[in-house]
């Protein structure tokens, strides 16, 4: 499985981006699918997670509220809608997904996923 990330960009403090993450390849077996990001200089943390369905998600508290995580698996891509971006949430973002099934009442590990793909950097300015 491959997957390709992109919508990143610069936007200031209050705006909004939407990043996509296409995956490719053998998506039969893709379950859950996640963002994760990491800014400079820190460890990459989750950000929300969605299970194989889109019927349960989960955020982290930094997020919630602002973010909301969507998939289309007839289009086998994951949307990332960040609303109301904070200087805070520069990072670069990385989506990932794994084969095993996902309850959505935690957030995901990253070395827990089986699937990365490359980052697209999102930079907010104040």
């Amino acid at each position: 499985v491959q997957l390709q990330a992109s919508g990143g960009g610069l936007v200031q403090a209050e705006g909004s981006l939407r990043l996509s993450c296409a995956a490719s390849g053998h998506t039969n077996s893709v379950n859950a699918m996640a963002w994760f990001r990491q800014a400079p200089g820190k460890e990459r943390e989750f950000v929300t997670a969605i299970n194989r369905t889109g019927t349960r998600t989960y955020y982290a508290d930094s997020v919630k509220g602002r973010f909301t995580i969507s998939r289309d698996n007839a289009k086998n891509t994951v949307y990332l809608q960040m609303n109301s971006l904070k200087p805070e949430d520069t990072a670069v973002y990385y989506c990932a997904a794994n084969r095993r099934p996902y309850s959505g009442m935690h957030p995901l590990r990253p070395a827990g996923m089986d699937y990365w793909g490359g980052g697209t950097l999102v930079t907010v300015s104040s």
